[in-house]
């Protein structure tokens, strides 16, 4: 997972909206949303090499999502995979805290978690081992720290805001229409993150397009005031061909 946007707290109907690409090699194997056996209380896609996955929510409404941070230099091949901190954030949500991830994030390559339920979200940065509530308002997180002035993450915050600004339900074409937006930023603006110049061009915009690496789904999670979820996830390939959309609706406890 490379971006989120969220929404906490804006929409009188909707408190919390997450719209979220995940952008990962295309021949990484993977399989779509859905309720994991036996118990289906856990709805993810899951990734099959490694087994965990990027985004997901349980049927309680705790929602987990991991980005990398991009920091060529922080790398290691003998880590594991940071997808199991989304399992483990949706299966044992009451162990998911400050303490375990400073104990245990140096287990995994950079990342950052958001975790929670409802208004009470959080975002662990783990190069620095940093936990922050988040506020009510606008939120994204990317490859780098919370709310990083990135030109993608200023271009969606603000398409988000702009999309939310009337008092209709959300319409989820728009949201997805934001997710989709293949802009890439000017030069003078892209970070310095360690990578090729080419690189960073390329991954610059929201949804990347790219044969190898690129954007292989998006994800929105949409919950009302009553703690009612719905979940919609659209899947591509690698020359940005809508493989496949489903929608999951889960009920408040």
């Amino acid at each position: 997972m490379c971006i989120l946007f969220i929404a906490l707290e804006t929409h009188p109907d909707y408190p919390l909206i997450v719209c979220a690409n995940r952008d990962e090699f295309h021949i990484r194997p993977t399989e779509p949303a859905h309720f994991w056996p036996p118990e289906n209380q856990l709805l993810a896609g899951r990734d099959l090499q490694a087994g965990g996955s990027w985004l997901g929510i349980n049927r309680q409404g705790y929602i987990a999502a991991v980005t990398n941070i991009r920091a060529p230099e922080l790398q290691q091949s003998d880590k594991r995979s940071r997808g199991e901190l989304v399992i483990n954030s949706l299966q044992n949500p009451e162990a998911m805290n400050a303490t375990w991830l400073e104990e245990q994030g140096h287990f995994y390559n950079p990342f950052n978690l958001l975790f929670g339920q409802g208004h009470r979200l959080y975002c662990f940065h783990s190069v620095d081992n940093s936990i922050k509530r988040l506020s009510p308002g606008f939120h994204a997180i990317s490859n780098g720290a919370l709310d990083d002035i990135w030109p993608k993450m200023a271009k969606g915050t603000q398409a988000l805001e702009q999309q939310l600004s009337h008092n209709s339900p959300p319409d989820i074409d728009a949201l997805l229409q934001i997710m989709t937006d293949q802009t890439q930023a000017d030069d003078t603006l892209l970070p310095q993150t360690g990578i090729a110049l080419e690189w960073e061009r390329q991954l610059s915009s929201i949804y990347i397009k790219h044969p190898e690496y690129g954007t292989r789904s998006t994800s929105i999670i949409i919950q009302d005031k009553l703690g009612n979820c719905r979940f919609i996830e659209v899947r591509y390939d690698g020359k940005g061909r809508n493989l496949g959309q489903q929608t999951f609706n889960i009920p408040a406890d």
